[in-house]
């Protein structure tokens, strides 16, 4: 991806606790892999929308090549695969390219919306 912002890794084996999950913040995860020409155009509506929603979600990105057991926990079949987790769970999935309304919506379903008094 030259000339825009990266995911961030994928775990690297390490524990959900050692990647910061502790927290309440919802997770969506990216699944993709390299041979995937629709999870590579993909990339960079991930990248943004970890900008933009940094305070509400955080974004990983998960390669099936190199996390092929992760991908298998959650049954993942087809790349690019986006699962949403909550508290542990997850609670929405969206498989094959998705625009960004679409990710967006999904989003909206499962956030806690900041109401103003």
């Amino acid at each position: 991806m030259q000339g825009s912002e990266q995911l961030p890794p994928p775990p690297g084996g390490r524990s959900q606790e050692g990647n910061g999950l502790r927290d309440d913040k919802p997770l969506l995860v990216f699944f993709t892999s390299q041979r995937s020409g629709p999870a590579r155009r993909m990339e960079s509506l991930l990248a943004h929308l970890a900008r933009k929603e940094r305070t509400r979600v955080r974004v990983m990105r998960v390669d099936v090549e190199s996390q092929p057991e992760l991908a298998a926990r959650f049954r993942v079949d087809d790349v690019p695969t986006l699962v949403l987790v909550k508290r542990k769970r997850a609670v929405d999935r969206i498989a094959g390219r998705a625009s960004a309304p679409t990710i967006e919506a999904m989003l909206a379903r499962h956030l806690e919306t900041r109401a103003v008094a």
